[in-house]
């Protein structure tokens, strides 16, 4: 069900905050996977678009 404008911001805060806690699992399906990277993504075009210089790290990929 879509946020109604009144309060979207409030609710996705909340999810937003467990997805936050749970931002380092790697017990995702392939699916949940992507859809972390794309919000990840998401997060970084909002900031930007705000005004926020947003500076990609230095990301150590495992090798297993």
């Amino acid at each position: 069900m879509a946020n109604m404008s009144y309060c979207r911001f409030q609710n996705t805060l909340r999810d937003l905050g467990d997805c936050a806690d749970a931002i380092h699992d790697t017990d995702l399906s392939p699916e949940e996977s992507a859809a972390r990277e794309r919000l990840v993504e998401t997060c970084v075009e909002m900031l930007e678009e705000l005004g926020y210089d947003v500076e990609p790290l230095e990301r150590e990929h495992d090798e297993d």
